[in-house]
């Protein structure tokens, strides 16, 4: 997901300025009324047991035709890839869900801040949404980070293959190393997950180059930070990787438009 700058699941756009400040009001709303809502009677509820791992970001943009999943423009065309990029977004929410309570899971968003699929999505699923701020990838990433107030993972919504015995796995390694990263085939990564979030980990890297995981390392070492990389895996990103999804057939159900 972060080895290339036009990633549909995280590239930065020129509606966040524009937007921002509307999503933010709406938003807020919503998040208010849904964690009084979730807060009622939990006192004779048994506790979710997901309740207690580290929170989740969900990096997103809105499926817009044009915008969404531009490289799979040639092989799908505007409004398949962006139904594409909705059926990704749907997919990467039900797969974490299966790892992490609603509540501890935010998505957020790129594009059009209270696009209808965000606004479906949070009342169905009952996560978050929050806007990412402007800035590079690394700068996104490490607000949303940050935002979570303690041990937290980030994905997007491009790694299909990413389930949530992975996601559960990544979420047990971080209890015991500094940092846990899926490496991607690219030379990026399809998640990161930190104890606590620190900017350098994020400067100086060459974002959209294949060097990113490696320049990782480096900030790594740097911090003197435990790494745990479970497996590496692979993006939906290009016309190419549609052949590669069609051969799991149960999955290419699912997302393939």
């Amino acid at each position: 997901m972060c080895a290339d700058h036009d990633s549909d699941g995280l590239a930065a756009s020129p509606d966040l300025a524009n937007s921002q400040s509307h999503s933010q009001s709406h938003n807020q709303a919503n998040s208010q009324s849904h964690s009084q809502a979730c807060g009622q009677g939990l006192g004779n509820q048994r506790r979710d047991h997901r309740e207690d791992g580290p929170r989740l970001a969900i990096l997103a943009k809105a499926p817009i035709p044009g915008q969404a999943k531009t490289r799979m423009i040639p092989a799908l065309g505007a409004e398949g890839a962006a139904r594409l990029q909705h059926r990704l977004i749907e997919h990467t929410l039900k797969m974490a869900l299966g790892a992490t309570s609603a509540r501890n899971i935010t998505l957020w968003t790129a594009l059009e801040h209270d696009h209808p699929c965000f606004i479906e999505f949070q009342q169905r699923y009952g996560v978050t949404l929050r806007p990412q701020p402007e800035g590079d990838l690394g700068a996104r990433m490490h607000a949303a980070l940050c935002c979570a107030g303690g041990p937290s993972l980030l994905i997007g919504t491009d790694c299909p293959i990413l389930d949530k015995t992975l996601l559960k796995t990544c979420q047990k390694r971080l209890k015991d190393a500094d940092s846990v990263f899926l490496p991607a085939e690219d030379g990026g990564y399809a998640l990161v997950g930190v104890r606590r979030p620190d900017p350098r980990l994020f400067h100086g890297i060459d974002w959209g180059t294949s060097s990113v995981m490696s320049q990782t390392h480096a900030r790594l070492a740097e911090l003197l930070w435990t790494l745990e990389c479970p497996t590496t895996v692979w993006d939906l990103d290009t016309p190419q990787d549609l052949a590669r999804l069609a051969d799991m057939e149960a999955l290419a159900l699912e997302i393939l438009p």
